[in-house]
């Protein structure tokens, strides 16, 4: 498996959009993302770097790999 690169929650936003994931809502600090087969996305909004677990666990629901990440950046 290809390294995770550090991401912010922007960086992150911006390549689910690419990947076809639109904002559903808001809980919190919490941003849901879904897309239109189902597979959803709940990132948090938060100034510093997504953790690696987190990050990990996202791509692990909405099905896209460490390699499809970097494209989508």
């Amino acid at each position: 498996m290809p390294k995770l690169p550090l991401l912010t929650s922007r960086e992150l936003v911006r390549a689910l959009r690419r990947a076809g994931f639109e904002f559903v809502r808001q809980s919190g600090s919490h941003a849901i993302y879904q897309r239109e087969d189902g597979r959803f996305a709940n990132v948090p909004i938060h100034d510093n770097d997504i953790p690696l677990g987190t990050l990990r666990a996202i791509l692990k629901t909405t099905g896209i790999s460490a390699e499809n990440l970097k494209d989508l950046r």
